[in-house]
């Protein structure tokens, strides 16, 4: 199982698509802050702890921007993945005002998927907008040393525009409102978050740093596998080494190059991640969550869970709560971690 794959399935994640929007130019929406909806997205999908926008156009032409920032232009095909979620405009041509889109993307989280059509009379775009949900840890992950924004366009190279097709087949089953339809959109959003990821890290320049960037080498990317697929197995430096077919020295060298910091810590701080994941959602014994995440004894792993997180383990599931619903710990934002 290579690092990516044995990454994604230990953490947990969500998504949703909002809507399929039908615009002619000119036109434009002002985009609140995702941070401004949490509480509609944690109803949705109780435990998540870090909402990520994105568009994804489908037909025609567009542009996004932060404001202050040079435009980015979007051509179909393309997906656009904003990581701390800001307030953004996108937008095509030079409409007279920006709509504000918040009360539009209110209506969507609750659930009405209907399509949204503003008539400029130019040309057309269609796009999708939604959000990916994960866990705070699991962006650390992903989108460690990546840019606020992310352009991937899903249509280059040979794969064929099946994402593309599914999501608009299952947008018309989301309002046709039949039994699963919610269901199917929240998988695909998701599968759509984990191809653009794929995309994205085949077209990293060689000199990229940051966690994908290592899934990609071939020494880290070995090693980062093995930890996600057994992270309470005792590791040693040795053993890493010897599996990751590199010496000792060089494994150091080249996890502190693209995730600046040595393999062994790096495993220790995911043990904490999943053992607050563990807190958070289950009611197992403190000390069965220490065994099960690697650690010999329940002392030394609360030294470590306060030193991670600034609360003791049994302090952090009454504040985090047993449904992982997400507030804030340590004076660290839900939103942007």
């Amino acid at each position: 199982m290579d690092a990516l794959s044995a990454a994604l399935s230990s953490v947990r994640m969500t998504g949703a698509i909002f809507a399929d929007l039908i615009c002619t130019a000119p036109w434009g929406f002002a985009v609140p802050a995702i941070g401004t909806l949490e509480r509609i997205v944690h109803q949705l999908a109780p435990g998540t702890e870090r909402v990520i926008g994105y568009h994804l156009v489908t037909t025609g032409e567009a542009s996004v921007r932060f404001a202050g920032s040079a435009e980015i232009a979007l051509t179909a095909g393309d997906i656009v993945i904003l990581r701390h979620g800001e307030a953004h405009e996108i937008k095509n041509g030079a409409p007279s005002q920006l709509l504000d889109s918040s009360p539009a993307l209110a209506r969507w989280l609750a659930g009405d998927v209907t399509a949204m059509e503003v008539r400029g009379g130019g040309e057309e775009t269609r796009f999708v907008c939604g959000y990916f949900g994960c866990e705070r840890h699991a962006a650390r992950l992903f989108l460690a040393g990546l840019p606020s924004i992310m352009k991937v366009n899903v249509r280059d190279g040979a794969a064929d525009p099946w994402l593309e097709s599914a999501i608009r087949h299952l947008l018309g089953e989301a309002r046709s409102r039949s039994p699963g339809g919610a269901a199917l959109l929240s998988r695909m959003a998701e599968a759509l978050f984990i191809e653009t990821l794929r995309r994205y890290m085949q077209q990293l320049p060689p000199e990229q740093r940051g966690w994908l960037a290592g899934a990609r080498d071939p020494v880290v990317g070995n090693v980062l596998a093995l930890l996600h697929r057994a992270p309470s197995h005792p590791w040693t430096m040795a053993e890493l080494a010897e599996k990751s077919g590199a010496s000792r020295s060089l494994l150091a060298e080249r996890f502190a190059q693209f995730l600046g910091e040595p393999p062994l810590t790096y495993l220790a701080r995911w043990r904490l991640q999943l053992a607050a994941r563990l807190l958070q959602t289950t009611q197992k014994p403190i000390v069965q969550v220490a065994l099960e995440v690697g650690y010999e004894s329940e002392a030394a792993f609360n030294r470590a869970f306060k030193r991670e997180f600034a609360l003791p383990p049994a302090k952090y599931r009454r504040t985090r709560g047993a449904d992982g619903a997400a507030t804030s710990t340590a004076g660290e934002s839900v939103a942007h971690p």
